[in-house]
Parts: structure tokens; C-alpha cells; sequence
């Protein structure tokens, strides 16, 4: 009964909030409120700074308010990340919360053959506690499962991810970015001893060689080109991508290799590297170990090895061997063109060792550096609770578990001491009929998962699914059972970590349409309703739960115990981790790791990791003799469009159709014309596209955006052996003229 009583008052208190905001400034002084209680009031015209909610870069943008809404916003001219710019997606930031499909209700349905109807928040809630429990007690704990996101803040990741383990008993979750970031979280951990990536964005301004490989910050990252093209160094740019994207275009060289050749050309490079001496001996000596392994694993990669390889002519590969080892300032960078790999923490630790055997990190310029994808990426790698436990503490290890146990006080019983499943676990996990129950949280399975047609038919033998998100519409939502409606970006407070390790503020300007609930109120909730309320009574609001996290940091490569409140994030326009207590950092300050030459392994010394290059899992044939690639495909999209497709601004500056780049030999063999209809095939599925022809792609490959529906049906499911994460980059198709397919549905 007190168990109910305390459900009842927690949500009466919050959907009063939600009815006295329209009377309420939305901002929030420093200092804690919990739920229910009111933030301190403030001037209701003014301008305050926040972290934009897209991607990883972290930009500040100036939110302008009117009677304490939101009106419009501009780049923060004094935010050390962005230095007063923005893309198109940044200035449309506010758009999305304005759309007309918002989630404003929950909704449930009583059968799958039955609609989604609206419901209140008190059948929502114990239709979400007694079909997850019934489940459970059908067929165990382990049953059920959630799929998060780097898209909510670091706090709200930390409470769903402890309520879902330590209060649900769960044991598998994993985020959405096993899909864009775990190839770089395993390859630093193994490499480094830490998932921590070295750089801070001013070394884009301080190399005098950058090395862009499956990268293309020009559509992906547009402020860190921006930065990029900052550098008055005059910089030597090299990009190594299959593609000639539009950062490939403004390089001084680009390496158009064959798709996944890139272990031989890396390997080839440390070879002639150390062949030619141009290596940083003293180095290697003091901090890095297995160079002599390494060295005899890479003399069988020649130069006439990786003109075979890649395709790449032999002054291309002696160029780019150079300008590495003669560079003084030499960063390497990479994203998904490398993450999204069946072999990519091999391919990111060739970097890894190309800089390490140089000399090149911990210094200005310098780095072995992965570009996150998503806004809070990184903070769903370090707090969410998923496949590890907080602040990169591991669920094996009895002392992570008894340390996370205290810090936390409760029960020792209460931590799973096995790890998560990763996603595509999970996913086969459901297939295998061992999972029967999931809560995805904003995030789109159904259109992003790899070999979507299967995605569709595993959501479908789910006995029960939950989709907690911003949108009712989503391609995912249409497969729940039970729709909780979300707050989004701007509508709710909390932190975001962005990829050169920053923490930056996100704060509540906009109130969230009808009954949404931050999603932080929304876990809590849960956790009342579970019976477990009591465990979460610390976590009390955003803040309060960036204190606990504050705690469980300490002592760990992410330390950020000298952050003391939002208020501290706020005046620093951001804060970098690692922050131990008794630092003060200045305002705006970069830095980067490893300048001391000491890594997070026990030894202080980073490890030269490598292995044989693996065979493509698929490759072209007769019958599919095309090699299609993903991506990004303007800078006005983002993932699968839930949110940029809002806004009528950004949809001018992408197609509408979804289109198919083809070579003009490919498309004269097949008779195809400039924007015809054509039919991309592949062994899973087939997807109409338009036909653009031109020389970004090479003979024998086509490219697709990721971000239209179908494309993957296309996609073939292989996975990287150490980080589970997809290969979405290369499958085998064929293209046919719209006319040439009858039976197209």
C-alpha cells in the first residue's frame, strides 16, 4: 500500500508541474529540486547557453526566450567548441520539438491485432510493471532486455541502466551505440587500457598532417571541418576513403582504396615506416609494448602487397608513408567508414599503432583519434550500465561490483555478475526465443538495424515490447505494445559528453507537449512502480544523480570529482574529463590525454595490438556484382530522420527520394539515366531508389544514405568479432532498371 501511495503522490506532483509550467519560467537556477518541486524563477526574456542535442560534436548554442519559452537560438560565440558557428541541424535544433506526431499520451494496445489507443500514466505504468513481470516469471529474469541511446542525457542513462539491473534484474541491455562507437571503445581498451579518446578539438587546428580515413567530417562533422579549416599551418590533408566525398574533394591527397583493404594499407605503412626509420624509438622504449612482435607481423606487407590490395598506386602509398613519418604534428582520425567493420577494432588499432610507433599523442596536432556519432555517445559508453559498469568498471570483476555496491549502497546480490549481451546478441537472443520482453528507448531498431526484414519479423515474436520515445510514429513504435511519451532536447535537463571527452549542459527551454515526461521522470516512475523507489531515493533529479556519478568516478581514468555542479559546467562552457578534486580548470580550456607518455593499462605502457586481415564475409558475383556502400548523406540529415525529417528547412537541402550514387560506367553498361527509378538488389531485399550518376563512386560501387527506410533491407548482417558491432559499410548488389522489375511490391 505505501508502495502505491508513494506511485501516486510522485505522479500527481509531476502532472501538476506539467499543468503550472505554462505559469513557470522552464529554466533552472544551480541548486537541486527534485521531483515535483519548482525551479527558481528567472527573468522570462534572456538568452542562456546549452549543448546542441545532434551529434557528438557538442556545439553551444544561444537559446533566446520569451516569457520563459524558448523563441529561437544562435551558435554561442563563446562556447570553445563551435567558436560562434553552426550546421544546418543546429540551427533547426528547436524545430523538432514542435512536430505534429510528438508523442503526447501513452498508448497501449490489448492485442497485437488491436490499435494503439491513449491510456493515462497509471495504466501505462502498471501495464508496463505486470506484463514485464509476468514474463519473467514465465521464463526468468533474463527474459526481458532494454535497447538505449546516446541520444538521452548521461543521468537519465545512468538511472534507466540502474533501475534495469539493479531493480528489474535485468541482465542484457546495450545502447544504440554499439551500432556507430564499440569498435573505438574496444580498440582503446585493449590498446590504451581505457576507452579514452586522446584529442581535444583544437588539434584540428594544431597538426600539420591530418589523415581522414572513413571519415568525411565535411557532411558528418561540419564544425570540426570548420575547425579544420581553421588550421594556419597550411596542413598536408589526406583522406583514404573508397569515395570521393566532399572531404576527399579539398584534400591534398586522396586514397580511393578497394573497400576493406585498409589492414594491408595500414600494415604496409607501419612496415615501410619502420624500414625507412622514420619511427620514434625513445618513444616506443618508454611507453609502448610489443614493437618487436609487430615489426615481425608486419614484414610480409609490401609495398607491391598493398598495390595489389587496395588498388592504390605505389607513389600514393610512399606519399602517404611521408607525410606520417616526417609530419611534426600527425593526427589520425576515423569514424564509422572504420567503426561499422567485420574486422574494425583491428583497423582502428592499426592507427592506433601508426601513432603510437611515431610519437604521435599526447601532443598538440597529434592523436589516434575516433570521431563519435552521436550527441551523448560517449556518455552511454561510460554511465549507462549496459555492457559495463559504471565509469568503465567491468561486471566480471567481484571489486568493481563490491566498490559500485557501496557507492551506491545497496545490495551487493543486486549487481549482475555476468556481462550483457551486446545488441546483435540480444536481437538473436529474441530470434533463439530467450528473450521475450524489450524496452527500446529512443531509439529506432526497426529501421536502423542491420537486415532490417529480419529486425521486423524478431520485434514481432516479442511477447512484449515498450518503445519509449519522443515520436508515436517511428518505425518501431508501430511494433509496441506500449508507446511512453517523451520528453526531448531542451524539454528536460541533464548532461552530454561529446567526443573530445566534454560534458556539456542541456537545460530545460521548452515545455513538453501534453503529458510527456523527461525520461529521467519517466524511470523514476518505473522504479516506484516496481517497488523499488526506495533504491533510487538519492537520485532525485539530474543533478543529484551527477553527484552519485561524480562518486563513482573518483580514482578511474574518467574522473570528473572536480566538477562541482552544473552551475561550475555552466560558466566553463563545458568541462573535458578527466577532472579530479582539487583541479580548477580555466574557462574554455582544451586539453588532451597521454602527455606524460602513460597509459591506463598496470604497466603505464599501450599495447601494439594486430591479427591477419579477414576475408569479406560477402563479396560481388556474377549475380550481385556491385559492392554497395552507407552513409551519411547531407549534412541535414540524422540517422533515421525522426527528428530532422520535422523540419521543413532541412528537408529542402536533402532529396526527397531516396537515391542510389552509381558510376557513369556502371549506369551506361546498365542503360540507367540520370534520375531514373532503378531497383538496388541484394540477397535480403530490393529498394527503389533514384539513379544519380556520378564520379563519387567507382566502377563495380554504389553508395545509399543511410537515413532512407529501406536501405536496410539491403545491408548484410556480419559483425566485428571483438565489439559485436555491424558492418553496415559493404554488401553485394545488382542494379535494375525500374522497367526490368515486374514483381516489385
Amino acid at each position: 500500500m505505501s508502495n502505491s501511495r508513494n506511485l501516486a503522490g510522485a505522479l500527481q506532483r509531476l502532472l501538476f508541474d506539467r499543468q503550472g509550467e505554462l505559469t513557470r519560467d522552464l529554466l533552472r537556477q544551480p541548486g537541486q529540486f527534485g521531483l515535483g518541486q519548482v525551479p527558481r524563477r528567472l527573468a522570462p526574456d534572456r538568452t542562456t547557453t546549452m549543448t546542441c542535442g545532434f551529434c557528438s560534436t557538442g556545439c553551444g548554442l544561444s537559446i533566446h526566450l520569451k516569457q520563459g519559452q524558448a523563441l529561437n537560438l544562435s551558435p554561442a560565440t563563446d562556447y570553445p567548441v563551435n567558436l560562434g558557428m553552426a550546421c544546418p541541424k543546429g540551427w533547426e535544433a528547436l524545430t523538432p520539438l514542435a512536430a505534429k506526431d510528438r508523442a503526447t499520451a501513452p498508448l497501449m494496445r490489448k492485442s497485437r491485432s488491436e490499435a494503439l489507443v491513449e491510456t493515462d500514466w497509471a495504466s501505462a505504468l502498471d501495464c508496463f510493471v505486470q506484463r514485464f513481470r509476468q514474463v519473467q516469471e514465465r521464463h526468468g529474469k533474463g527474459s526481458v532486455a532494454w535497447l538505449g541511446t546516446g541520444q538521452i542525457t548521461v543521468e537519465e542513462l545512468a538511472l534507466l541502466g540502474a533501475f534495469a539491473k539493479f531493480g528489474m534484474g535485468m541482465i542484457h541491455g546495450d545502447g544504440n551505440t554499439r551500432q556507430c562507437m564499440a569498435t573505438s571503445v574496444v580498440a582503446y581498451k585493449q590498446s590504451l587500457g581505457f576507452d579514452a579518446p586522446p584529442y581535444t578539438y583544437a588539434d584540428f587546428e594544431q597538426s600539420d598532417v591530418l589523415v581522414f580515413v572513413g571519415a568525411n567530417p565535411c557532411i558528418a562533422h561540419p564544425i570540426m571541418w570548420e575547425r579544420v579549416c581553421r588550421n594556419r599551418k597550411q596542413p598536408k590533408i589526406i583522406v583514404i576513403d573508397p569515395r570521393k566525398t566532399e572531404t576527399a574533394m579539398a584534400a591534398t591527397l586522396h586514397l580511393p582504396l578497394e573497400p576493406k583493404s585498409d589492414l594491408v594499407l595500414f600494415y604496409t605503412v607501419t612496415n615501410l615506416l619502420i624500414q625507412q626509420g622514420l619511427i620514434d624509438m625513445g618513444f616506443i622504449e618508454r611507453s609502448v609494448s610489443g614493437f618487436e612482435e609487430l615489426k615481425a607481423h608486419v614484414e610480409a606487407f609490401t609495398l607491391e602487397r598493398a598495390v595489389s590490395a587496395t588498388g592504390l598506386p605505389e607513389a600514393d602509398i610512399l606519399e602517404l608513408v611521408s607525410s606520417i613519418g616526417q609530419g611534426k604534428a600527425v593526427s589520425l582520425w576515423w569514424t564509422m567508414g572504420v567503426n561499422q567493420s567485420y574486422e574494425g577494432v583491428r583497423v582502428a588499432q592499426s592507427l592506433i599503432n601508426i601513432a603510437l610507433i611515431t610519437g604521435n599523442i599526447g601532443r598538440p596536432g597529434t592523436g589516434a583519434n575516433s570521431i563519435t556519432g552521436q550527441c551523448n555517445a560517449m556518455g552511454s559508453r561510460m554511465f549507462s550500465n549496459t555492457t559495463g559498469l559504471f565509469a568503465g568498471r567491468d561486471f566480471t570483476n567481484p571489486e568493481h561490483r563490491a566498490e559500485i555496491a557501496e557507492l551506491l549502497s545497496i545490495d551487493l546480490d543486486t549487481i549482475p555478475s555476468e556481462p550483457s549481451w551486446a545488441y546483435d546478441q540480444i536481437m538473436e537472443g529474441i530470434n533463439r526465443g530467450q528473450i521475450k520482453g524489450l524496452w527500446v528507448v529512443a531509439t529506432n531498431t526497426a529501421h536502423s538495424w542491420i537486415n532490417q526484414a529480419d529486425a521486423h519479423d524478431l520485434l514481432n515474436k516479442l511477447e512484449f515490447l515498450v518503445v519509449q520515445d519522443m515520436y508515436a510514429s517511428t518505425e518501431t513504435a508501430a511494433f509496441a505494445d506500449l508507446v511512453l511519451p517523451a520528453a526531448g532536447w531542451g524539454e528536460k535537463e541533464g548532461t552530454f559528453i561529446n567526443s573530445e571527452r566534454r560534458f556539456g549542459l542541456v537545460k530545460k527551454v521548452s515545455r513538453a507537449p501534453g503529458q510527456a515526461l523527461a525520461d529521467f521522470s519517466i524511470v523514476k516512475l518505473l522504479a516506484e512502480a516496481w517497488g523499488v523507489g526506495a533504491m533510487f531515493k538519492e537520485w532525485s533529479s539530474p543533478e543529484a544523480v551527477f553527484q552519485i556519478l561524480k562518486r563513482c568516478s573518483r580514482g578511474r581514468p574518467c574522473d570528473i570529482s572536480g566538477i562541482r555542479d552544473y552551475q561550475m559546467l555552466d560558466e566553463m562552457r563545458g568541462i573535458q574529463w578527466p577532472l579530479p578534486e582539487g583541479q580548477e580548470p580555466l574557462p574554455g580550456e582544451e586539453r588532451r590525454l597521454f602527455s606524460d607518455g602513460r597509459f591506463h593499462h598496470a604497466d603505464g605502457r599501450a599495447r601494439l595490438l594486430f591479427e591477419e586481415p579477414r576475408k569479406q564475409p560477402e563479396t560481388v558475383d556474377k549475380n550481385y556484382p556491385l559492392l554497395l556502400l552507407t552513409g551519411r548523406g547531407t549534412s541535414s540529415q540524422w540517422h533515421t530522420g525522426t527528428r530532422t525529417n520535422k523540419s521543413a528547412v532541412l528537408r529542402k537541402l536533402f532529396p526527397e527520394d531516396a537515391y542510389v550514387e552509381i558510376s557513369p560506367k556502371d549506369a551506361r553498361d546498365r542503360q540507367i539515366g540520370q534520375n531514373e527509378w532503378v531497383v538496388v538488389e541484394s540477397r535480403r531485399g530490393r529498394v527503389l531508389a533514384r539513379a544519380f550518376v556520378s564520379h563519387v563512386v567507382r566502377p563495380g560501387q554504389c553508395f545509399m544514405p543511410m537515413h532512407y527506410a529501406k536501405v536496410n533491407q539491403l545491408t548484410f548482417a556480419a559483425f566485428d568479432p571483438y565489439s559485436r558491432q555491424p558492418s553496415y559499410k559493404n554488401c553485394a548488389v545488382r542494379l535494375l532498371r525500374k522497367s526490368e522489375v515486374f514483381d516489385l511490391e
